[in-house]
């Protein structure tokens, strides 16, 4: 089958795909004696292959030693492609970057660290580390994320740190956006604009140590009990930037800090009717129909008892 031919699908990435230098040999024909031209063309090529293979070639803009691509503050609009397979910290940081595309980091199987704060980032495509399972640290702060979806960390379940801090735009965390990632340690959600965080979120990370969720418009109703009970729980285990999160609503605990409510402020949400309080509502809102109507027929007959008098008058004064 030749690739015009090929499915899309049944295409692989060229960079997972490098010949090997014994392969190559293999290929060549045997040229009879060495001839001198032909000896330098054969030690060049396997020289070639060799760079390649160990993955050393290096982007343009970037600078590249010991396994670490540093492409920060270039400008860039875009990913470099064909990166160093070998890589294992990758630094994009401080650049223009909107969009990474689907299977970006499906070749480097070393990658450690993902450095992408301070770009222009509005979501990651799904699967985008479904085959960087030694991502250790990943950093997407300073972007323009609006919602963390259920498989953003879909497979990196390597991760120990995350910071998705100050992305102004960020409303919406999925119940289940880590799951799975029980070595966990760091999450940094603060300076977003959350204003709930549901508990399913948090609860399935067991080694959870540092939570920032501070400067987000916390709306401390209601809904928001079971995840600050579960806080509670933790904060000697769990250390989270209490003094920075506050309630900006509802308007009875604006301002106050989200880790100083207890029980007590959401006794109203445990509040339950008896048999005798929905009777007593009942008969109110009889007694207030009866009102209205009674209200309304003398309003009726009061209307009509000037309207003849106005009219006799009339009558009258003729």
């Amino acid at each position: 089958m030749d690739i015009a031919s090929a499915p899309v699908g049944s295409l692989q990435p060229c960079c997972c795909q490098l010949p090997k230098m014994g392969d190559t040999w293999s290929q060549l024909p045997w040229p009879g004696p060495p001839h001198p031209a032909m000896l330098l063309v054969s030690l060049l090529l396997a020289a070639g292959v060799m760079r390649s293979d160990a993955g050393a070639s290096c982007p343009v803009l970037c600078t590249c030693h010991n396994q670490v691509v540093d492409c920060s503050s270039q400008r860039l609009f875009s990913v470099p492609p064909d990166l160093p397979m070998d890589t294992r910290n990758l630094s994009l940081a401080h650049n223009r970057i909107a969009t990474v595309p689907p299977g970006y980091l499906t070749c480097y199987m070393e990658l450690r660290v993902l450095d992408l704060r301070n770009n222009s980032l509005t979501e990651l495509p799904p699967g985008l580390f479904l085959h960087a399972k030694r991502l250790a640290h990943l950093d997407l702060s300073y972007n323009n994320l609006s919602h963390v979806p259920a498989d953003m960390f879909q497979e990196a379940h390597g991760l120990v740190h995350i910071d998705l801090s100050h992305n102004p735009w960020l409303r919406r965390v999925h119940p289940q956006a880590f799951q799975g990632l029980v070595q966990l340690r760091d999450l940094d959600l603060s300076y977003g604009g959350l204003a709930f965080l549901s508990l399913e979120a948090l609860e399935g990370l067991p080694g959870l140590v540092t939570l920032q969720i501070g400067g987000n418009p916390w709306v401390c109703g209601c809904t928001m009990e079971p995840l600050l009970k579960w806080l509670r729980n933790r904060i000697q285990r769990c250390t989270a930037d209490s003094q920075l999160a506050e309630c900006r609503g509802p308007p009875e605990v604006e301002g106050a800090p989200l880790f100083s409510l207890t029980e007590e402020s959401f006794k109203a949400c445990h509040l339950t009717l008896t048999l005798d309080d929905y009777l007593f509502i009942a008969f109110v809102g009889f007694v207030v129909s009866i009102a209205s109507v009674a209200t309304n027929f003398l309003l009726g007959i009061t209307a009509n008892c000037c309207h003849r008098w106005s009219k006799a008058s009339e009558e009258e004064e003729i």
